[in-house]
């Protein structure tokens, strides 16, 4: 969807697919039958935004192939659908059932995520709407926290180098702006602002800067406001948002039985105490009786309360979208629905067919889309035509 902010730009508002990831041209394209021409008709809006996930095997087959990307570019256009942003933080398999790890590799002291990442960016160079201003791709930022040394950071620095200038070059190719934008994550180099601030003080940017992810954000116990003001000051911009939220639990020592439903096998839930105690994943903070309160990585639904006494950092959401986008100036204007975490929910909230799916993100956007309005934007056909801006 396309929102309007008073300062003139275009808030492009969509969903990341990584919800039902797809390893093949061909199931990308069945997906957007089954699950993103659903949830634009739910929404009743013409044009509806996604942020694709590729893996790696078909990003490259795409880059490498122009009649692919037309066609893929057609598929969209056909069911109203836009591509302004990519998803690139997994690399291959989004849900390894065995190796919980294995989402942050290869990382950026590796040439393959560099050729991944430049992949994405030629793909979307030819995804992009004609009138979008500008692309983004979200990426690890930049290791797991171990191993890391001296000399894996500047192999990491050598590669951020080579992506800066592969972007320019794509777009003195094609015209296209791509920017490339790094996602702090619970466990990684780069966890919270000050880490981006200190880790990315050196990157051209021009072409790369921080995604914020709001439950990302929310775990790191961080206060929107500060947090914002941190990466204005130091030049880094705002290139991508994930409009998440994260799963609260004010006495996880009085609610473990409720908290062990959301221990599952696939993806880790970091989990952070006010008082500065970490695990890196649920289970582990249950067992070590970590002091709360928790903050833990795990996107729950927007729209829909956990089982209570649990909660979800909403309120952190709100904030941090009225710094963004709730002043004179938007500070970002591509935002990005994420709960990839939909399909391990506990069972009593967990949609059980493509159908209860695509409703379920549906009703994410909508609420993410009545957030932004009550914050001042509008949809295009609210927007007097003498006020209309061509991103």
């Amino acid at each position: 969807m396309r929102l309007r902010h008073g300062d003139g730009q275009t808030v492009h508002l969509g969903y990341c697919t990584n919800v039902h990831p797809a390893q093949d041209l061909d199931g990308i394209v069945a997906q957007l039958d089954t699950y993103a021409l659903p949830v634009r008709e739910r929404l009743g809006t013409d044009l509806l935004g996604l942020g694709l996930w590729l893996a790696a095997p078909v990003a490259a087959e795409l880059a490498a192939e122009p009649r692919l990307r037309r066609r893929l570019r057609h598929e969209l256009d056909v069911r109203g659908l836009e591509v302004v942003t990519l998803n690139g933080f997994p690399y291959a398999s989004f849900q390894d059932p065995v190796v919980k790890y294995a989402v942050y590799h290869p990382d950026w002291t590796t040439p393959d995520r560099l050729a991944y990442t430049l992949d994405l960016a030629r793909v979307l160079a030819d995804l992009l709407p004609d009138d979008a201003a500008r692309g983004s791709i979200s990426t690890l930022p930049l290791a797991w926290r171990e191993p890391w040394d001296a000399g894996r950071a500047d192999a990491c620095a050598r590669n951020l180098d080579a992506l800066a200038a592969g972007l320019a070059g794509l777009a003195a190719d094609t015209g296209r702006t791509v920017r490339v934008a790094f996602e702090p994550e619970p466990g990684c180099v780069v966890e919270t602002t000050a880490d981006a601030v200190r880790q990315l003080c050196a990157v051209d940017t021009e072409w790369l800067g921080v995604c914020v992810d709001l439950a990302h954000l929310a775990c790191a116990w961080e206060e929107p406001a500060a947090a914002l003001a941190a990466l204005r000051a130091a030049g880094l911009p705002v290139v991508k948002v994930q409009v998440s939220a994260a799963l609260g639990a004010a006495t996880p020592d009085r609610h473990a039985d409720v908290l062990r439903d959301y221990v599952e096998p696939r993806f880790l839930h970091q989990t952070r105490g006010a008082g500065g105690g970490a695990t890196d994943d649920l289970d582990e903070a249950l067992d070590a009786g970590l002091p709360g309160p928790w903050r833990v990585h795990y996107h729950v639904p927007l729209h829909a309360a956990p089982a209570a006494p649990l909660t979800a950092t909403v309120p952190v959401l709100r904030e941090a979208l009225r710094e963004l986008v709730g002043g004179a100036a938007a500070g970002c204007d591509h935002l990005d629905v994420e709960t990839y975490t939909w399909g391990v929910l506990p069972a009593a909230h967990r949609p059980g067919t493509p159908d209860q799916l695509a409703a379920g993100i549906a009703a994410e956007l909508a609420f993410a889309r009545d957030e932004l309005l009550a914050l001042g934007l509008s949809t295009p056909s609210d927007t007097p035509r003498s006020q209309e801006v061509t991103a």
